[in-house]
Parts: C-alpha cells; structure tokens; sequence
C-alpha cells in the first residue's frame, strides 16, 4: 500500500517542450516530463510532502522513464499500474506570441483506460489528501468515472479531495466539461481553479463573483490569477496575495507547481493563506526554465524567494 499524504490521480505523458531554434533556425526540443497532476506529485516531493501517483502507464520507454522520475523524485508509485496493450502519451509545447500551445498524442493511451475498479482503496483512504484535475477526467468517460469513484472513497474515509479545473478545451466539448467539472467541484473540499478556466467555465470575470460561485461547491476557493497572484476565499472570508516578479520564459507547469506546494504545505499545517504565498513563491520560479518539471523549485529555493520580500 501507498505511503503517500498526498496522492494524485490522472495522465503522466512524456513532453516534448519547444526552445529557441538554433542558429540555423531549426526547432529544437526539450525531452522531459509532463501530465498536469503527476508534475503536481512531483512539485509536492520537491516540496517535502511522501506524494504518490495513481495512474496507468504502457509497458514502454515512456512509461519506464516516468517510474525512474517518480523514483528520483521520491514520488510513491506503488499505485501505479502497468499494461501491454496500451502506450503512454506524448505531447509537444510550442511558444508564441500568444503563449505556450499544447499538442497532444494520448489517444487510447494506458492512463486512458483507467476504470472504476482500478482505483487503490487502501491507499486512498491511507492518504490524507486526493488531488485530481479536469484532465484527469477530460481523457476518457472511463477515466472521469475513476476519478468520482477516488473521490468517493476518500470522501467516506474523511480524506481531502483537491480538485484543479485544468481546463483542455480541445479534449472535450466545454458544455461536457462543465459538467464534469462542476460535478467534481461540488465533491471537493479544496477548488483550485484558474482565472481562464473558471472564466470559461462559468461565464464571469470578476475574482470575487468567480470565488462566489465555486464556493457554492467546495468550502474552500484557491484562485489562481497568473502574474497578478492569487485569491484565498472561504466561506468566512477572502484575501488576495500578489503575485511575484521573475524573468519568466515558460509557464507550461506553474499551475501544477502550485497545485503542489500548496498541499504540500496545507499537509504541513500551514493556514490556506501561507500556503498560498507560499505556492505563489513556487509557481513564479517555476516559470524561469523550460518543461513542466525541470525548473521545479526545491523548498530552500522557495525560501529564499520568499526572503527577498517583494510583495507589498
């Protein structure tokens, strides 16, 4: 059984992350690692938490290097389960005017065959926090009724249910995952959604009315707000937290790296609001190197951010 406090559910896929072409202007590619909450796994062992990962891979390459990762990183992978007549994904980052663009190769993937009863039970009711996300339940109908049977079982056993948003609109039609997604959150005791997502997701655009509305599902609102920071939002209250200023070249794994921390830390006994300046701390460093996990901060990196004191 998994050792983990924290475990994540979902899709790991190997990334291929586009960097500056060459002096012949050939594209060049950063191999790496990639899948929204296996990179929030590692974000939460780089953090200091026992994460673990509940997931399918292929018995290939791929799937090979995403065991030796989650064994370098300390990631528990006992939960992770192996098969033959499926591959792991891939997918490629490409940057541009517009930001980073994802294209993704995952059909009939192993992850994707994930199915109610291949969900851990002892090690969901073990842990002491389930992270699962949008993607997680966006690459098949199979794999999205895993994830409410994972949340389920850690409902019953009084275990906390964090739910990302991670909003992929060319995985599933918006109205579908809306749905989805709003079933999920109103199953969840900590909502981390985006302002994009939840813009999409729900029509508003101001902060406030966005942690109104999704505090109608969970208790607890986690808003993500890119460079301008974060809103901590509960029932009782609400603050917002600035965001934090680096030389950014990728932001292809800072909602993940956020996701992380801050259950890392919400583990640790932190209050939502240290917690969250602290992910913010995370997530702004994890923006100024290329892949979702390379540039992943370790804790005392985070520190010393935080000790440069830049918000005000």
């Amino acid at each position: 059984m998994s050792a983990a406090e924290i475990l994540c559910l979902g899709e790991p896929m190997l990334e291929f992350n586009q960097l500056p072409p060459d002096e012949t202007g050939r594209a060049l590619y950063l191999e790496g690692h990639g899948g929204d909450t296996s990179n929030a796994a590692v974000a939460a062992a780089r953090a200091g938490a026992r994460a673990g990962y509940i997931t399918a891979l292929g018995q290939d390459a791929p799937g090979d290097s995403f065991m030796a990762l989650w064994a370098r990183e300390g990631v528990d992978s006992s939960t992770v389960i192996r098969r033959k007549d499926a591959p792991t994904g891939i997918y490629f980052v490409t940057h541009g005017p517009e930001g980073h663009a994802f294209t993704f190769y995952r059909a009939g993937s192993a992850a994707s065959r994930m199915a109610p009863d291949d969900m851990p039970e002892d090690a969901i009711r073990a842990a002491r926090v389930l992270h699962v996300s949008g993607i997680s339940q966006a690459i098949s109908a199979s794999a999205a009724d895993a994830c409410f049977r994972a949340m389920e079982i850690a409902r019953a056993a009084g275990v906390t249910v964090s739910y990302d948003t991670n909003l992929r609109r060319a995985l599933w039609p918006l109205p579908r995952a809306r749905a989805t997604i709003h079933a999920a959150l109103r199953m969840a005791d900590i909502a981390l959604p985006s302002y994009d997502d939840a813009t999409a997701l729900t029509g508003l655009d101001q902060p406030d009315a966005i942690a109104d509305f999704y505090l109608e599902m969970a208790p607890r609102v986690i808003l993500k707000l890119g460079k301008d920071g974060v809103m901590v939002a509960t029932r009782e209250g609400r603050t917002t937290l600035p965001g934090r200023k680096v030389k950014a070249v990728d932001a292809t794994g800072a909602g993940d790296t956020f996701a992380g921390n801050f259950l890392a830390r919400f583990v640790a006994g932190d209050t939502l609001e240290e917690a969250a300046r602290y992910a913010n701390a995370a997530a702004a460093l994890a923006t100024t190197g290329y892949g979702a996990v390379a540039p992943m901060p370790k804790a005392e990196a985070v520190r010393a951010f935080l000790a440069e004191k830049q918000e005000k």
